[in-house]
């Protein structure tokens, strides 16, 4: 049963060294990904992680951006053996809204870059510079096969062997490869946003590969190339993207053969917030906010500095010597004299 709850893969291609993966086999619960990705940029989350495969790494370094790529219709990729894999437990559809909206909240003033892109589903959000920088980047279905067709595609270099260029699956996995090589080229001609002070954020989802297996089978010489050309051009978008940002990046891929459940936004109607709270007869108090401590900590600290400066200043005043101590009197001292 534990085989096939974690039967899954998350993988860390590329990380710097402030940021500590721990070599091991610790299964990560699915709906907790978005919340590594959150840890190692140096944000909070509101729920501890108490997974060992993340360590603490340098809080006075954190990287520059975090690129998560989620590869559906596999549970696991034959990855070069230089990077950890994880098993994960219960994989369930997420999202990195979160952590777009704290990038986008607090370096609002600066120049982020938050590209989140399913080519399959023609679903696309940029915030920041990637508008500009992304502006030619093919992001739907008939941008994408017009631009697998030009002069510079990768079909010019990439070895397809199996691969068919008028089969429709196998257009739609080369297409998603083609925008792997298109957002690292794009992005190596702005190559000083790379360099600012504020973190991007990549998170792509492939499903060509998901595509190839319904088509040909899991089985057939078409699932087992397009698998080695995934991984050959995953290893190599990793690169290029570690380089760019001068090694200071977080590569990541999430291997998934099938989400358990689709990924449903929660709710609450007023009637069962009417009802929940009748249903508890004690006076309790509300939930804190995670940032309660934070607050506190400042208030506190705050009035005792406070107070202890109000109690030296009042100690000094009362002890003052107004002929020695006291400006005022020394110049109305001299005054009378001279007079």
């Amino acid at each position: 049963l534990l085989l096939g709850v974690c039967a899954d893969e998350f993988s860390v291609l590329r990380s710097p060294q402030s940021v500590v993966f721990r070599d091991g086999s610790w299964p990560i619960p699915g709906e907790r990904i978005p919340d590594v990705a959150a840890l190692t940029m140096g944000f909070s989350v509101e729920d501890d992680l108490p997974w060992p495969g993340l360590g603490v790494g340098d809080l006075f370094h954190r990287p520059r951006a975090t690129v998560l790529v989620t590869v559906k219709g596999v549970d696991k990729l034959a990855l070069p053996a230089k990077g950890i894999s994880y098993p994960i437990e219960n994989a369930v559809p997420f999202s990195l809204d979160s952590v777009a909206n704290a990038i986008h909240t607090l370096f609002s003033e600066e120049t982020p870059v938050v590209l989140q892109l399913a080519p399959s589903e023609e679903r696309v959000y940029m915030v920041g510079k990637a508008n500009s920088v992304f502006e030619d980047l093919s992001v739907t279905l008939r941008q994408l096969r017009n631009r697998l067709f030009q002069d510079n595609s990768i079909l010019s270099s990439l070895p397809l062997n199996s691969l068919s260029r008028n089969s429709e699956a196998d257009l739609l996995f080369l297409s998603e490869l083609q925008v792997l090589h298109d957002i690292a080229s794009l992005l190596s001609r702005h190559k000083h946003l790379a360099k600012d002070r504020s973190p991007d954020l990549y998170s792509l989802e492939l499903a060509g590969l998901e595509e190839i297996g319904k088509r040909y089978g899991e089985d057939s010489q078409q699932f087992k190339d397009a698998s080695q050309i995934l991984v050959d051009s995953l290893q190599k978008f990793a690169d290029e993207m570690f380089n760019l940002y001068g090694g200071n990046a977080v590569v990541e891929v999430v291997a998934v053969k099938a989400f358990n459940s689709p990924l449903t936004r929660k709710s609450r109607s007023i009637l069962q917030s009417s009802q929940s709270e009748t249903e508890t007869p004690y006076n309790l108090a509300y939930p804190y906010n995670y940032d309660y401590s934070v607050i506190f900590n400042i208030i506190l600290w705050m009035m005792i500095g406070l107070a202890l400066a109000v109690i030296v200043i009042s100690y000094n005043l009362w002890n003052m010597d107004p002929g020695y101590d006291s400006i005022i009197y020394r110049m109305t001292n001299q005054k009378i004299r001279m007079d």
